[in-house]
């Protein structure tokens, strides 16, 4: 009798089990190519314009928390290039009396360089692409970083008005250049009222508008929410600046703003031309 002879149902179970195997694995194969190929297509598509410019303004608040604290410590403004230009101004008519002035130029510059980086980054990667904003807020949110760092772990605070040194002029510059991309952004989005800079125009707007008491008046919503969100964003940097930990405090404040401001652009929805 031979004893190597397999039974049909041996047979079948023989012949089955490979093809559920490979059953199985092209299934996970295909499952892992089509979560690739949505994960591709949500961070190459546009994000939608409506209502983005709720993180627009959100960026206020992290302009007037570094603006109050920065000025108050290091003497120069992160972000309001008006008012470094006119310490620049004064300083150059008696530049013995302060050094107000070097950080002020070194501010300008900056935001003048990072303007010039970020309007190129989104022009040729593509303006609105979700990839394009989330890569160009996380360098802003490391650059912060990179300041707090510097803030936290790299000298005494204490006189940093009357002081030169890099352990100034690096953060300084790096916050400077940072929050040239929220400006930027602001054109990108088609916002062009929003940089989260400026208010002086905002004020202008805002009082000029012939329907300022209408009802329904989305853009003299958005003007009255810039100037209060940077107002609280400048109370709160002053309270950090007034405390123990002074400008590292409101620094790893705004780099926690920063992120959350990258977490929206991640989860923000598509443009609908694009769905």
């Amino acid at each position: 009798m031979n004893t190597t002879a397999q039974s049909p149902r041996h047979r079948r179970v023989d012949e089955e089990t490979p093809l559920l195997a490979n059953g199985r694995a092209g299934l996970a194969k295909n499952e892992t190519a089509s979560i690739t190929e949505r994960l591709n297509r949500h961070f190459v598509a546009d994000v939608s314009k409506n209502w983005a410019d709720l993180v627009l303004l959100f960026c206020y608040i992290i302009t007037g928390l570094l603006d109050s604290s920065a000025v108050f410590i290091w003497g120069s403004f992160v972000s309001m290039q008006t008012g470094n230009t006119v310490y620049l101004g004064l300083g150059i008519v008696a530049p013995s009396e302060s050094i107000r002035w070097i950080k002020a130029i070194t501010s300008i510059a900056s935001f003048c360089v990072g303007s010039f980086f970020f309007a190129r980054f989104h022009r040729f990667l593509g303006g609105r692409k979700r990839w394009v904003l989330v890569s160009s807020y996380t360098l802003q949110l490391l650059l912060i970083v990179a300041a707090a760092l510097v803030v936290t772990y790299g000298h005494d605070e204490s006189d940093d008005k009357e002081r030169l040194h890099w352990q100034v002029l690096v953060p300084l510059g790096a916050v400077a250049f940072q929050s040239s991309g929220q400006a930027v952004t602001s054109r990108v989005l088609q916002y062009s009222g929003l940089t989260s800079v400026v208010l002086t125009s905002n004020y202008c707007d805002l009082f000029s508008d012939p329907n300022l008491f209408s009802l329904k008046n989305v853009e003299r919503n958005r003007r009255i929410a810039a100037p209060v969100l940077l107002f609280v964003g400048a109370m709160f940097g002053g309270l950090w600046a007034h405390s123990s930990v002074g400008l590292a405090g409101a620094l790893w404040t705004a780099a926690a703003l920063k992120a959350a401001a990258v977490v929206a652009w991640i989860v923000w929805s598509a443009d609908p031309d694009e769905q």
